[in-house]
């Protein structure tokens, strides 16, 4: 990967919907070498896909919570349960197995913070081998 291909994801990332000549323009190269390069990291799955970044406010999902979880063991069996449970939930956006203090840190979306602490109940509290520490919310 060279200083153009970089230059093309650092634009594709601020842009996503640029044309190619946009892009090629912008990245100082002609379309086709730009479309060449572009096709060549999709390929490889550098660019793993393209996605809209909605306003979150706008869809009803305007409570963004970080949550620390611990584990009651931390072994593979108790990790993948968990791991499976949590994924299942559209609230978890982001899910990181950390290490420290907690096993895993999630970043929860939701409308409000009623549909947080429905969520902590009748989900993250009832996940295998879960342990949550409540987050903290961020309008």
């Amino acid at each position: 990967m060279d200083q153009f291909d970089r230059n093309i994801l650092n634009h594709l990332q601020a842009e996503g919907r640029a044309t190619n000549v946009e892009l090629a323009d912008a990245v100082g190269l002609s379309p086709s070498p730009c479309l060449r390069r572009v096709r060549e990291l999709e390929r490889s799955g550098i660019i793993r896909q393209y996605a809209a970044l909605l306003e979150p406010n706008a869809v009803g999902l305007g409570v963004s919570v970080f949550a620390q979880v611990s584990l009651e063991r931390q072994v593979e069996a108790v990790l993948d349960a968990f791991e499976d449970h949590i994924s299942a939930r559209p609230e978890v956006v982001e899910c990181y197995l950390m290490t420290g203090d907690h096993d895993y840190h999630l970043r929860i979306v939701v409308p409000d913070l009623e549909a947080y602490r429905t969520f902590v109940l009748d989900h993250l509290s009832k996940a295998p081998g879960a342990f949550p520490a409540f987050g903290r919310a961020s309008p």
